[in-house]
């Protein structure tokens, strides 16, 4: 789904994980719901805060391999010139944290330029235990 590039489009894309990973069996306040939420909620912060193009808005999509055990998560932006970088932050830095947290969470992760069009994807995979179920009408 495409999102605004705004805190606000931000917010309702971690609001569309959350809703769709409960719908194909992990429940809110679960630790595979609570992870891809939380990986999902730094990579659209990103977009919106470094990936933001004025009139242009960021992508998400949520899938899960064929065997149900990977929830894979990316975020596109139309900004090709800011690459994220995994970094370490001063004590006292008050942001810079976010890739640091995708890469402690994930179990991969990475950045491939966008198909077809300036910009670029970040991604992440999180490996779930149980096989997510997902609800016949819904795309994953």
């Amino acid at each position: 789904m495409c999102f605004t590039s705004t805190p606000r489009g931000a917010r309702l894309a971690r609001r569309l994980v959350s809703h769709r990973l409960h719908e194909w069996g992990h429940p809110y306040n679960t630790t595979a719901n609570d992870t891809a939420t939380l990986i999902a909620a730094e990579l659209t912060a990103n977009a919106v805060r470094h990936g933001h193009i004025p009139g242009r808005d960021f992508r998400l999509r949520l899938t899960v391999n064929p065997d149900g055990t990977t929830i894979r998560i990316e975020v596109t932006d139309t900004r090709t010139e800011r690459t994220p970088t995994l970094s370490t932050p001063t004590p006292d830095s008050e942001s810079g944290r976010g890739l640091l947290l995708v890469a402690a969470l994930a179990a991969r992760w990475g950045v491939t330029p966008r198909q077809a069009a300036p910009g670029k994807t970040v991604w992440a995979q999180l490996v779930v235990s149980g096989r997510v179920q997902t609800v016949p009408g819904v795309a994953n």
